[in-house]
């Protein structure tokens, strides 16, 4: 290959590119550390099952009301934390998607 780099291409527009694509991978490294650091919060049954969850995706905290613990109904309560947490995941994966679109200009690189 010829010295400078690509055919057609001048050294500086690689060194430039170059000098982008690590811009862009130390931004998307701040912003999933950000994010992971940052907690999401659902609640269902309105508001008496709130599931509190990190950007990393651990639960950080379930508060279940006590007015709608049900002996005879377990499965409802189950069924309302499993719709909480879900939900706070959801939020935590959405704010991330949107966030590294964000930084990559929409370029889908697999996050």
């Amino acid at each position: 290959m010829a010295r400078g780099g690509f055919p057609g291409m001048g050294g500086g527009n690689m060194q430039q590119l170059m000098r982008q694509a690590q811009k862009m991978q130390a931004d998307m490294q701040r912003m999933q550390q950000e994010i992971a650091a940052r907690e999401f919060e659902a609640t269902v049954g309105g508001g008496v099952v709130k599931a509190t969850v990190s950007g990393a995706k651990e639960v950080k905290a379930i508060v279940i009301d006590p007015a709608c613990v049900d002996p005879d109904d377990v499965e409802m309560l189950q069924d309302l934390v499993i719709s909480a947490v879900n939900e706070a995941l959801r939020m935590a994966d959405e704010t991330m998607n949107s966030e590294m679109n964000r930084v990559t200009g929409g370029m889908n690189l697999g996050f």
